[in-house]
Parts: C-alpha cells; structure tokens; sequence
C-alpha cells in the first residue's frame, strides 16, 4: 500500500500513475492514514502552501519520524523539496520534512511560462530516457556523501537517491510513462 500525500498538488495524477506501475495506492492526509502504507509519494504542487498544511493538519512530526525510520518515499518538484534537508531560497515559515542531504533551489528552472519537457536519462531506470515535465521545477545545487545522482538536465541535477528516498525536479506522473513509479514500487517491495 502506498500513499499520495493528498494535501495539496497533482494527487490523482499520481494515484493513476501508481495503479499502472503495479501498487495499490490511497491518499493520506492525517497522521492515522500515514501509519496505514508502506511508502509515500509527496506529489508536486507548491512547496510553501504543502509545508503549511503539512504542519496545519498535523503531518510534518509524523512525516518526519517515518522517513528516518527508513519508510519508502518519493518526491516530485515540490515533494523534492519537501525532502530536502536545507532549501537555498525558502519563503518565509517554509519547512521541510528531511531525508535527502541535499540542497535545492525553488523555480530554478523558471517561472511558470518557462516550463519545458525534456528527455531526462535516469540511472536505474531501463528503457530510455524518461520525458520529464518541468513546471517551475527546482534543481539540486548540491548533495551530500550519501546521496546517489541519478539524472542531470542542462547541467544541474535532477533525480537523486538516498537509501529509501527518491526525488526527482520533474512530473513523471504527468506523461504516462510509468516507468520511475514502477521503480519507486519496487523500493517499497524491497524494503519489506
């Protein structure tokens, strides 16, 4: 069971994309529907507005304790950020949940009518590259010893791993290529 931190963003987008990959999957907006699934998928959105709801409805302490207790999860564009233990250019009160030594800068990539598609090579992940959607996509300025880079895109990274964390700046969930949920489902079964 996996749950899409429904909140805020491209959660349906999301569900679908985790049915097709294989996964049963149920949003979660309280810290009772977190302990029910095995991994997390915190979707894309707004990063600002996510942390303040997380912390409204009580999620951020939960989401926290999960993740370094080693729960499966996974972040688009803004759940990237979410997961990144510092944010070089944070809006004001703006907290993350944690769990990848990383750096990320917000709209890295540019403003809303800046957003692109692109082809994005991802280590792990056969068959090609994945299209990736960037929409005001942050990019990663720097990692920790333990982080894994999985993808660059015109220089700056993209797609990154640590243990149970996965992260990417771009929306696979929006081109229905399945491939990148598979491989998150397939963390989830192996961290069983």
């Amino acid at each position: 069971m996996i749950g899409v931190l429904a909140l805020q963003g491209d959660v349906r987008e999301h569900l679908t994309a985790l049915a097709a990959a294989g996964a049963e999957a149920r949003t979660v907006r309280r810290p009772a529907e977190l302990d029910g699934v095995e991994g997390l998928v915190i979707p894309g959105g707004e990063s600002t507005t996510m942390s303040k709801l997380a912390a409204l409805f009580g999620m951020l302490e939960p989401l926290r304790e999960r993740v370094r207790a080693g729960m499966p999860v996974y972040g688009t564009c803004a759940g990237m950020i979410m997961l990144a233990e510092k944010i070089l250019d944070p809006r004001s009160g703006q907290e993350t949940v944690g769990g990848i030594d990383m750096i990320v800068r917000r709209n890295a990539f540019g403003r809303q009518n800046e957003s692109f598609e692109a082809a994005v090579e991802v280590d792990g992940v056969e068959g090609g590259p994945v299209e990736g959607v960037f929409i005001r996509a942050p990019w990663v300025e720097s990692v920790g010893a333990e982080v894994r880079v999985l993808a660059e895109y015109g220089g700056h990274v993209v797609a990154v791993r640590q243990g149970n964390a996965l992260a990417t700046s771009f929306h696979p969930e929006l081109t229905g290529d399945h491939r990148l949920h598979r491989f998150f489902t397939d963390m989830v079964r192996s961290a069983r």
